[in-house]
């Protein structure tokens, strides 16, 4: 049960998950276990944090985009894939387990973890794209926008990757086409959970959570426009373990 004295910390929590999802994405390894302790159904938690979450991504598009780090114009049909699978994967995750992704998961982080620490130079220029635009926006909106409506941590690490890999984009580039994505698939996921029932009642909080998403956001997003890759790597590479160790720890500890 939520009281008023725990907003503080829950603007507080949105901050901090704001401006380390703006970076190297992974907010929610910090959202949704302080939602959960509080007590809440593990779905309207999920609720709570795709509404937050909104406020977050939402944010560091638009100061992505007016620090032209991102070009809108050219996110229109990964947007629209995105939140179409997002929002399939949010229903499903209503009325199906998610058993099998609880141990995958962290395993396909840990090669994420590995592949990039072996990689040095891995995100610090441009390379050739390796597949069109039009494919990489329906195969990884499909993919990406679907796990990220039914289960979701990790999302921001692996649309980051699948840019910097797939579309050779620097770690920056990727990470503000990123953030789009990411609101895509929150903004399809939020709609599903809103209908299904899982965000009403935790409105108030999602919201104050939301505020301080916003101001995070936008204070993580003015970094990595300003320091680049040099700043994202690190944190970046920090993010997916720590995401690797709860998701493990939940799995087969928790």
């Amino acid at each position: 049960m939520i009281e008023a004295w725990h907003l503080p910390l829950l603007f507080g929590t949105g901050f901090v998950a704001g401006f380390v999802d703006s970076v190297a994405g992974g907010g929610g390894l910090i959202t949704v276990p302080v939602l959960l302790s509080f007590g809440l159904e593990p779905r309207d938690a999920l609720g709570a944090n795709k509404l937050q979450a909104t406020f977050g991504s939402g944010s560091a598009t638009w100061h992505y985009a007016r620090g032209r780090a991102v070009d809108l114009s050219e996110c229109g049909r990964g947007f629209v894939v995105t939140f179409l699978a997002a929002a399939a994967g949010a229903w499903l995750v209503q009325i199906l387990p998610q058993d099998v992704l609880t141990w995958l998961i962290p395993f396909l982080l840990i090669a994420v973890a590995i592949y990039s620490l072996l990689r040095p130079n891995l995100g610090h220029f441009d390379l050739e794209p390796r597949m069109s635009r039009p494919r990489f926006d329906l195969l990884f909106g499909l993919l990406i926008g679907f796990y990220d409506g039914f289960f979701g941590p990790g999302t921001g690490t692996f649309w980051a990757m699948a840019f910097v890999l797939v579309m050779g984009f620097n770690f920056t580039k990727a990470t503000a086409n990123t953030k789009v994505m990411n609101f895509a698939s929150n903004v399809g996921s939020l709609l599903v959970f809103l209908v299904g029932g899982h965000v009403l009642p935790m409105l108030v909080p999602g919201v104050v959570m939301g505020l301080g998403q916003l101001l995070g956001a936008r204070i993580g997003s003015r970094t990595v426009i300003k320091h680049g890759v040099r700043f994202i790597r690190p944190v970046f590479i920090s993010v997916v373990l720590a995401l690797t160790l709860k998701l493990l720890y939940d799995a087969y500890a928790g």
